[in-house]
């Protein structure tokens, strides 16, 4: 047998082990983790609205209408009216024909990747796209090829030698980075290839968009230049679970052989009836949207005057890359000591020698937070 307790002391002698922290409160930028009341800057709750009291209080209702469980898998008996009516809700918000909902965003990935690409076919994915994207890829079957970061040249070259059916795969706002893939151009690409073309809107649903639709509409792209597209609900939304938007037969297609679909309980019903209620907020609220902008901007100008050289990102996500893993753990210990979390990202989450800290905004946060956070960094100055 493996001994198990090598890799691990491996992990801590290279400052790459993990452990989850507790937490003590709701999910919002004020907690106590283990007890201590931290301010937080690393979650992805976008919008601030994981913890806020009309989606609790659709929950309950939820609750109370449906019980805690769904039961079984969608196809069994786990189905609910309210399931159905946040699929056609999701539907009509990133107009498409159809809505699938998924238990997490790693499962509506494998779903697509695998049902759409075999033995035989040709999977193609940006360097730097999620992992359940890249896992998707070596359990397909398909011949994976995978190009450098946002290198356009590249992709196409893939493209043009790609074999069997050619699905291109990518992430719409890259989560550590926070940049944007040039979702124009690689839809020309797989145009002119005839292949798919699928984006994970995780990190982009919710945020870009004057009405929120994402990387999609803020590239004012359609369903015709992108047939697949992937959005979790546990980011933005402030829920749980996952869904894929496409057309009537390629939603049938994933009902009928998704394995991830299949056979998977569904997601009890409160949660698609909180959904529900986060989907009207955040169609809604722009002002939420204006508010993450705001930040970001402020943010940007504070660390440029501590002398920070950011990457370039208008997203709610700011990496201060650190470089080693070790820098990174003494970075986020210096912001804890003055009561502000930011985990450390190291490898193999990002590439080997980019370990960071991924600082994240939400709507929730106030300029005081902001300022906050400005001041603890100075110990950080470079």
């Amino acid at each position: 047998m493996k001994d198990l307790r090598l890799p691990l002391e491996r992990a801590r002698r290279d400052h790459l082990y993990r452990r989850p922290l507790v937490l003590d409160s709701p999910q919002q930028p004020e907690m106590v983790v283990a007890g201590r009341p931290m301010l937080g800057f690393c979650s992805n709750d976008y919008l601030g609205l994981a913890a806020d009291a009309r989606v609790a209080e659709a929950f309950h209702r939820g609750i109370d209408r449906w019980g805690s469980g769904s039961g079984a898998a969608h196809l069994v008996t786990g189905h609910s009216r309210a399931h159905e009516q946040l699929e056609q809700e999701l539907a009509d918000f990133t107009g498409r024909e159809r809505a699938l909902l998924f238990s997490s965003g790693y499962m509506a990935n494998l779903a697509v990747i695998a049902t759409l690409s075999g033995r035989g076919d040709t999977l193609i994915e940006d360097r730097l796209n999620h992992a359940s994207l890249i896992d998707g890829g070596r359990l397909c079957g398909a011949r994976l090829r995978r190009f450098p970061h946002a290198d356009l040249a590249a992709a196409g070259k893939q493209l043009q030698n790609a074999t069997g059916e050619t699905l291109l795969a990518v992430d719409g706002v890259f989560s550590m980075d926070g940049d944007l893939a040039d979702l124009p151009a690689l839809a020309g690409l797989c145009r002119q290839h005839q292949a798919w073309l699928m984006v994970d809107d995780a990190h982009g649903l919710g945020v870009l968009g004057s009405n929120g639709g994402g990387s999609l509409e803020h590239w004012r792209l359609d369903a015709q230049q992108v047939p697949v597209l992937m959005g979790t609900l546990g980011k933005a939304f402030g829920t749980a679970g996952a869904f894929v938007a496409g057309s009537e037969a390629l939603i049938e297609t994933l009902i009928q052989e998704a394995r991830t679909y299949i056979f998977t309980t569904a997601l009890p019903a409160a949660v698609a009836e909180a959904t529900r209620s986060s989907l009207k907020i955040l169609r809604k609220e722009r002002w939420r949207r204006e508010r993450l902008q705001e930040l970001v901007e402020k943010f940007r100008e504070g660390a440029a005057r501590l002398g920070f050289a950011l990457p370039a990102s208008t997203m709610p996500i700011q990496p201060l890359i650190a470089g080693s893993a070790q820098t990174a753990l003494e970075w986020s210990g210096l912001l804890a000591e003055q009561g502000i979390l930011v985990t450390a990202i190291r490898p193999p989450t990002v590439p080997r020698g980019s370990a960071r800290l991924r600082i994240t905004f939400s709507a929730s946060h106030t300029d005081e937070h902001l300022q906050r956070l400005l001041a603890a960094l100075e110990r950080l100055r470079p």
